[in-house]
């Protein structure tokens, strides 16, 4: 499987257009957030996914259990490869969001932003690192019964030896020599990969340079060498 998804963080349709075009033919997959997804909606879904690739709509949906379900449910249509929800919504949210998920469609469970540091966590309530909350909804979201989490690269590895069989899917992924920008915890594509990552979700490096083809083109090919290396 390829690993990479681009994510398309825009509410303009013919933006995301043209990047979808551009990384189409380097991509596993596309990304699609609460900015795209509150601007577009499903309509704006399907024109992505005529590209053909799998869709990762990245809601975060948080709410209680039977709400969760039934906008489950209403996303069901559009066939998401993957949907995200916030895993400290408790285990009854994550089996009623995995419940009402069509077969084919991953619920994974958000566990710390990558924005976030042990400061944010403390203000919030919140006591000890990212790894230590990662840790503790990692666990829930594996008791749960649903899919996989999403991680910092920071911690995917430790989340991986808890749930050996999870998915998980690492965003902030920052190419060597990359900003991080509003990110505070990153890592480069090959450290998430060794680490255990299953998806790899990569925005400003590949949607804000100059040429994106490129740009995910050299990603890919930095990849594909370390496989073979």
């Amino acid at each position: 499987m390829n690993p990479i998804y681009v994510a398309i963080d825009t509410p303009a349709l013919d933006h995301a257009i043209g990047i979808a075009e551009a990384v189409s033919g380097d991509a596993g997959g596309l990304k699609l957030g609460l900015e795209f997804f509150s601007a577009q909606g499903p309509a704006g879904v399907r024109r992505i996914a005529a590209f053909g690739l799998p869709i990762f709509l990245d809601v975060k949906l948080h709410d209680i259990p039977n709400t969760v379900a039934k906008a489950v449910e209403a996303l069901a249509p559009l066939r998401p490869a993957i949907v995200t929800v916030h895993a400290a919504g408790g285990r009854a949210m994550l089996a009623a969001a995995k419940a009402a998920a069509p077969v084919d469609t991953k619920i994974v469970g958000v566990t710390v932003l990558t924005s976030l540091d042990e400061s944010d966590l403390t203000v919030a309530g919140i006591h000890g690192s990212p790894a230590d909350q990662v840790e503790r909804l990692t666990l829930l979201a594996r008791d749960s019964g649903i899919d996989g989490i999403v991680c910092s690269g920071a911690e995917v590895a430790r989340a991986r030896s808890i749930w050996p069989d999870g998915f998980f899917i690492v965003p902030g992924i920052r190419p060597p020599g990359a900003k991080a920008a509003d990110q505070k915890r990153v890592v480069t594509p090959e450290m998430a990969l060794d680490d255990g990552a299953s998806v790899l979700v990569i925005g400003r490096p590949i949607t804000a340079a100059a040429d994106p083809a490129i740009a995910i083109a050299e990603i890919a090919r930095s990849l594909r060498k370390e496989v073979i290396e």
